[in-house]
């Protein structure tokens, strides 16, 4: 058991999460931002489940004359509003210039963890622009790898990796649809959606976007909640390559005002210091939790990262997605 001490601090955490998640639009400012590839293509899928065309960025492979297999690469919590997405916040055009993949991102999404929520939310309805329908598990395992697949002539062979909220939503997938993914990468998420601190951490965070939870997996005492939380469910989770990691909020290499996304703002600064490391000492909580869980089944098929230090920003997720690219890299066969 958990010392009630060490449960209290996380939980305290946890309630700063709603003014953490404010922040980040801040660490994220578009000042900071970096160039994006010609490779870069924007396009729109309909979704029938949700009603609506869906914005997607897909990065092409330099040879386009042969068939490549396919990332999803998602957002964080705000769905990659306002630049905060892979493609401006990280080196992410450059670093897969030379690979022969597809990587594909939604520009949408925000504060719903891309799941399928039991009912339309307002809250979210309003501050998406959108009529609030979220079927993001359906849209994203059913309805739009068979266009990818034939928009683009990929071989069909898929990875998944999201960071921070889509970090959690990367598992949940996995075990919807186990057979879809060859390998999965999970960067400062947390994998604990059961009431209690993992409760408490989604309905902060969809709270944050004027959503209501329980119109995401029903009341906050019902079934749905245990049913998507990836530490319970453990054994559900397919037996695939994955690289999970998290840091522990601590300061590291990436939070100094030299830091080129900082660029010597001393508010960026405080705010990643602050909220981004509050944010990731919580994920760094939820990720031991599974941690524990899938090494007491003897699960060998995960690799763990906990980074001594780094706090809840893009310059340690770009790190991620390049440590986790060798094993995504092996399990596409590319």
């Amino acid at each position: 058991m958990i010392e009630t001490r060490a449960l209290r601090t996380v939980f305290r955490v946890f309630v700063a999460l709603a003014t953490a998640v404010c922040g980040l639009q801040l660490l994220t400012a578009p000042g900071h931002a970096q160039s994006v590839d010609s490779r870069l293509v924007d396009i729109s899928v309909y979704s029938p489940s949700m009603g609506r065309d869906i914005p997607l960025q897909v990065l092409r492979p330099a040879d386009t004359s042969r068939p490549a297999p396919t990332l999803y690469l998602l957002n964080g919590v705000d769905g990659g509003k306002d630049d905060a997405t892979w493609s401006v916040r990280t080196d992410a055009p450059k670093f897969f210039a030379d690979k022969h993949v597809n990587v594909v991102t939604p520009l949408g999404g925000a504060f719903s963890y891309y799941t399928d929520w039991e009912r339309p939310d307002p809250g979210l309805a309003k501050s998406g622009n959108n009529n609030g329908v979220n079927m993001w598990t359906k849209f994203l395992t059913e309805e739009l790898p068979p266009v990818i697949d034939s928009m683009f002539a990929t071989t069909g062979e898929n990875a998944l990796a999201g960071l921070s909220m889509a970090g959690t939503s990367v598992l949940d997938l996995a075990m919807a649809v186990p057979s879809l993914y060859n390998s999965v990468g999970s960067f400062s998420g947390c994998a604990m959606t059961s009431p209690g601190i993992g409760q408490d951490f989604v309905k902060l965070v969809v709270a944050v976007g004027g959503g209501n939870a329980e119109n995401m997996w029903g009341p906050y005492d019902g079934p749905g909640w245990p049913a998507h939380d990836p530490v319970v469910n453990a054994d559900k989770l397919p037996r695939i390559p994955m690289y999970i990691t998290t840091a522990t909020g601590i300061p590291g290499p990436y939070d100094t005002l030299a830091d080129p996304r900082i660029g010597n703002d001393v508010t960026d600064l405080a705010l990643q210091l602050v909220l981004g490391g509050g944010i990731e000492a919580a994920t760094h909580y939820c990720t031991t939790q599974l941690a524990d869980r899938t090494n007491a089944l003897g699960m060998n098929n995960i690799r763990y990262n906990f980074k001594p230090a780094g706090t809840h920003s893009w310059g340690y997720w770009e790190d991620d997605l390049h440590d986790s690219w060798p094993m995504i890299a092996a399990s596409l066969g590319v």
